[in-house]
């Protein structure tokens, strides 16, 4: 890996080999973002996908309800299923999934331990 960090009125500096992420962390912190080139070792700038369009895309979809249905579909589990689970109705998950009804903290901490996720992934946002 190669860090260019490229500062106006100097020549800059860089980091090459394996960095470390504190120090990569740390780099980030001093200098802005628009002045560090991150590159893999064939030279190619590595990009933060957390700025790439896609990425800002989909973390705005995200919803308490979607990561509900998105972990109750990975488990291949039907809304009748989950609902039994959880001692509600089929109709309840479904208000939850569509976010129509929110999702209270028992019920997130009761999620979070089936799916093995942290309950945040269902509150609010």
């Amino acid at each position: 890996m190669l860090v260019v960090v490229n500062q106006p009125h100097t020549d800059g500096f860089r980091i090459e080999g394996r960095v470390p992420k504190d120090i990569l962390d740390y780099v980030e912190s001093k200098y802005s973002k628009e002045n560090i080139s991150i590159m893999n070792d064939d030279g190619d700038e590595l990009l933060d996908p957390t700025e790439m369009d896609f990425y800002k895309e989909v973390k705005a979809r995200q919803t308490p309800g979607g990561n509900l249905r998105f972990y109750r579909k990975l488990l291949k589990m039907t809304q009748p299923e989950l609902a039994e689970k959880l001692g509600t109705s089929k109709q309840a998950i479904s208000l939850m999934e569509n976010n129509k009804r929110p999702i209270s903290r028992n019920t997130a901490r009761e999620l979070g331990k089936l799916f093995n996720v942290s309950p945040h992934r269902f509150f609010g946002f």
